[in-house]
């Protein structure tokens, strides 16, 4: 995964190349058609070709969270895209990865890394896996309720508005939300399954058996080959899953509105998506700050596209700064949704809250009886051995 720092460094590296060809496209267009445009003009247009800036046809009325409303609500908007990272999940009581001071990043000082990120390093884990699993065991799904952001987004699905869900996160609460995996596109990996980390292997495990592993405080090893077994999700330095490009492909021409929330869109190739969708597509950001803007060098290795909130020239890019939460309470109060969204969250809530009870119960159960057990069995012995 390649972050916007990274981004610029290669930049550096092409840039003057980069340049170089774009001069010579203006060199050829000046000799091609003498006179036609000034040469300012052309220069623009050229930079605005390659860094995909140009303009496509203004569908908002108006570009606020009003317009987008009233956009949904005209009956033309049909095959939205949700594109997610950490920001949807921090009312569950998940931290995201790089608020300072609260990120998970700024959080990881107990596990004695060399830097923060190598807790999500492939190599490093090979090597060191005790820190990522100790990790996981605080964050493990199935510990957390989804957040109001992802029961709209299952709303979107239940009325038929959700093309796809693309999301950075691991944390499985589309799932848990009641997005199925056609809806999803996981972006990021996940920790619904696990695979031994041994190439001629590559044994499955489930949700159930990593759970067990982490909880009793094992290194999950294969039981084939006793290599390490590690969640699908995706390390720096591991290749995203094939859905995720497979999916692009047919998903994003396709698009109609693409709504972005708590990701700050630093780790590509997941923060180009932005820039898959026609050039008329409508874009809404839900999140603390802007993000994703138009970015020079970026452009120039072909994540253009970027976002365009402030200028003279914004026709399409709605930000509507604040939580997730809020975002999509504000959006779902325009679109007529408020109350039965509300509602969804806590019929959902309380089944949890319900399923948790029951499993709990039968946990302390099966707790007493075995403790019983041993108790009896102790009280055997003593018999027989004073008989």
């Amino acid at each position: 995964m390649l972050t916007n720092r990274d981004s610029f460094a290669a930049g550096q590296m092409v840039a003057n190349s980069a340049l170089t060809r774009i001069y010579s496209r203006f060199r050829r267009s000046r000799a091609t058609a003498p006179g036609q445009f000034p040469r300012m003009d052309l220069l623009r247009n050229l930079f605005s070709r390659t860094l995909g800036f140009s303009s496509g046809e203004k569908i908002l009325d108006e570009l606020s969270l009003e317009g987008v409303a009233q956009y949904i609500k005209s009956g033309k908007c049909k095959n939205i895209i949700c594109m997610v990272g950490a920001g949807i999940s921090t009312s569950a009581g998940i931290p995201d990865f790089r608020s300072p001071g609260t990120g998970l990043y700024a959080n990881l000082q107990k596990y004695n890394l060399p830097y923060p990120e190598a807790i999500f390093q492939i190599d490093y884990f090979k090597q060191h896996p005790e820190p990522f699993f100790a990790l996981a065991r605080e964050l493990y799904p199935g510990q957390f309720k989804p957040t109001v952001c992802h029961y709209f987004i299952r709303m979107l699905k239940d009325k038929g508005l959700l093309r796809r869900c693309y999301s950075q996160n691991i944390d499985t609460l589309e799932r848990v939300a009641g997005l199925a995996t056609e809806d999803l596109v996981e972006a990021h990996g996940t920790f619904y399954t696990s695979h031994c980390v041994r190439f001629l292997c590559r044994k499955e495990y489930n949700l159930d058996w990593m759970k067990e592993k982490i909880f009793s405080d094992e290194i999950p090893k294969c039981d084939s080959c006793s290599s390490l077994v590690k969640p699908d999700i995706v390390f720096f330095g591991e290749n995203l899953p094939a859905r995720f490009f497979t999916s692009m492909k047919k998903d994003f021409p396709l698009c109609d509105l693409l709504i972005i929330m708590g990701t700050s869109l630093q780790v590509q190739p997941f923060a180009s998506l932005v820039s898959r969708v026609p050039k008329s597509t409508p874009r809404l950001l839900i999140n603390m700050e802007k993000t994703g803007e138009s970015d020079f060098v970026a452009g120039l290795l072909g994540f253009g596209g970027g976002m365009d909130f402030d200028s003279d020239k914004a026709y399409r890019d709605v930000a509507q700064l604040g939580t997730c939460d809020e975002g999509c309470l504000a959006l779902a109060d325009l679109l007529g949704w408020k109350e039965e969204l509300q509602e969804l969250v806590k019929t959902e809530h309380d089944l949890i809250d319900s399923k948790d009870k029951k499993e709990k119960a039968e946990a302390d159960k099966t707790a007493s009886g075995t403790e019983a057990n041993t108790e009896n069995k102790a009280s055997v012995r003593m018999a027989t051995v004073y008989s």
